[in-house]
């Protein structure tokens, strides 16, 4: 299979930094973003800091940090084959309590950082006649937890799926296909101590790891019939529980 260049984004921790991992480890080419300059540059000097890496700081709420990665992947490596749109933040908060500052937040790092993204990169896809964005979503968009007050977050991961939906019918037709992958509890720094309680709400009554989830994006990347899709890797979590 022929080397490709793979942006991810929100790579300095968690499944970023496991994705930008396992794409190198299987010989692409990787530009990693974070908002956050000096963890970027821990996650890149970890990376091996190789001929076939780069990165980029900022926001990806910030149209211009799509462009930069952008013209950074070309610039260094000449295409861009796959944007894995995983930038994201997730916080439990009651409906009640949520004000429009909080809302914006998640609006702005999970939808805008995603649509402008995949906005920035778009043109050079169609020009290079193909490529694949991969955005991460949420089981909690058609399953919901009443324990886990989310509606900020969950609203903002719902309209992600939903524009997942819209852009591969947009562009299908010109060799681009965009596909959700939708993570259960997987354990990241995200979740800090507690992932493990929450094995019980998957099928498997196990929490994921970030290699579980890598694969399956690595596996929607290199797939030339997969398109428009939501893909749960979950351990079970979207089709039941595993009470106790």
């Amino acid at each position: 299979m022929s080397k490709q260049t793979i942006i991810v984004t929100g790579a300095s921790s968690g499944i970023g930094e496991g994705v930008a991992k396992y794409f190198l480890e299987k010989g692409d080419n990787v530009v990693i973003n974070s908002t956050t300059p000096e963890k970027l540059e821990r996650v890149y000097q970890q990376l091996g800091g190789g001929n076939n890496l780069a990165m980029v700081a900022g926001n990806v709420k910030d149209k211009k940090t799509g462009e930069r990665l952008a013209d950074v992947a070309l610039e260094k490596f000449g295409s861009i084959d796959v944007l894995i749109n995983n930038a994201g933040i997730f916080d439990n908060k009651p409906f009640l309590e949520v004000d429009e500052a909080y809302l914006d937040k998640f609006l702005d790092t999970n939808l805008k950082g995603t649509f402008f993204t995949s906005q920035a990169v778009v043109p050079q896809m169609l020009k290079q006649q193909g490529g694949v964005i991969i955005n991460i979503g949420t089981p909690l968009v058609y399953y919901g937890l009443g324990g886990a007050p989310a509606s900020a977050p969950v609203a903002s991961k719902g309209a992600i799926h939903a524009l997942t939906i819209q852009l591969a019918a947009e562009f299908g037709s010109r060799n681009i296909r965009v596909n959700t992958i939708a993570p259960g509890v997987i354990r990241t720094p995200m979740h800090g101590d507690s992932s493990d309680k929450m094995a019980g709400i998957h099928l498997v009554n196990r929490v994921g790891e970030v290699q579980d989830v890598a694969e399956m994006i690595y596996t929607v990347a290199k797939s030339n019939f997969i398109n428009g899709a939501i893909i749960n890797v979950d351990g079970g979590m979207g089709a039941g529980h595993n009470l106790k």
